[in-house]
């Protein structure tokens, strides 16, 4: 995965479950991945050491990655919007199955 994959793909796990991390690792992502800041300018902001914040990023992308494995909210969340424009498109009856089965 590209790097600008996977900073979209990361913001968007971090878009559904951002309510399961912590204030800080909140704060640190926001700036790293949607303000750009480097990890040198967040440690200042926060008053420690590059490597603690590049070491909580770190645990966050696992985190995300850990909690899309298990609950898989944005899979779902992509399946759903797939079914959801195909049945616009087509108007089958069927799909709408297809959708219902993704909210068991």
């Amino acid at each position: 995965m590209e790097n600008f994959e996977k900073k979209e793909y990361l913001n968007s796990l971090f878009d559904k479950y951002q309510v399961l991390l912590t204030e800080k690792q909140i704060s640190y992502f926001k700036y790293y991945f949607q303000e750009d800041y480097s990890l040198h300018e967040i440690a200042e902001i926060f008053e420690v050491s590059r490597n603690a914040v590049y070491d909580q990023l770190k645990k966050v992308e696992k985190y995300l990655l850990s909690y899309e494995e298990k609950l898989h909210l944005l899979e779902k969340a992509d399946q759903r919007q797939k079914l959801l424009n195909l049945y616009k498109s087509s108007l089958d009856i069927k799909l709408l199955d297809e959708i219902g089965k993704l909210d068991e």
